[in-house]
């Protein structure tokens, strides 16, 4: 399946192969969802921690004898029942939110996600991308004529794939929060679901396909 190349200008100036492998695979939800829960499932970081009886400060003394002052019986002022003692059942620190996802099912969603945009025609394939200043109002500007000269008046969130760093670019992006970088050899689930628009260099089309292999021809039909 063939997709226009475009210059920095936003002009077609030659055609280039995307592999259906990656690029033309039918979509299934079920597949795309179970691999995106997983991904956010593993990303999450566990902050809430709380201590039980046997981690609170004090308690070692027992607070009163245990009779003759007519009192309930108390072996710890850190009990739970106490102000200030343990949690009983709180969240721990120790959990884990981790799931398993194979590597295929990881990629053959994915390859069903960049089907999706490319289908949508919200994928583009530039010659490169690349900025002198490493300014963000020049990064702004050009987005905003890439949108007007490819029909992506309606997208607000941009995907620039690249094949390695750029460091201009990654300087003009920092204080952005619709247009976000990332290598071809680590596109995901969640960050092409996250964009409206996919922006693609030839050499990172290339470095995708080149990297994701686990996906035969078998599954796309």
């Amino acid at each position: 399946m063939k997709t226009a190349v475009y210059n920095l200008s936003g002009e077609k100036v030659k055609e280039a192969e995307l592999s259906p492998r990656l690029f033309g695979v039918k979509a299934k939800p079920e597949v795309i969802h179970q691999v995106v829960i997983a991904q956010m499932a593993n990303a999450r970081h566990v902050l809430a921690d709380t201590k039980g009886k046997g981690e609170v400060r004090g308690g070692g003394k027992k607070p009163w004898k245990q009779k003759g002052t007519g009192r309930a019986r108390h072996g710890s002022s850190r009990s739970p029942i106490w102000k200030g003692g343990g949690v009983i059942f709180g969240p721990k620190s120790n959990r884990n939110f981790t799931q398993k996802v194979n590597k295929k099912q990881k990629q053959l969603a994915l390859a069903m996600c960049l089907s999706d945009r490319v289908a949508d025609n919200a994928l583009a394939v530039f010659e490169e991308i690349k900025l002198e200043s490493g300014k963000t109002k020049d990064l702004v500007n050009w987005i905003a004529t890439i949108k007007s000269k490819l029909g992506l008046e309606k997208a607000k969130k941009f995907l620039l794939v690249l094949d390695k760093n750029d460091k201009k670019i990654l300087q003009a992006v920092f204080n952005l929060k619709n247009i976000k970088i990332i290598l071809a050899n680590s596109l995901n689930c969640v960050d092409v679901l996250n964009s409206d628009t996919l922006l693609f260099t030839v050499k990172s089309v290339e470095s995708a396909e080149d990297h994701f292999k686990k996906i035969k021809e078998k599954k796309v039909k």
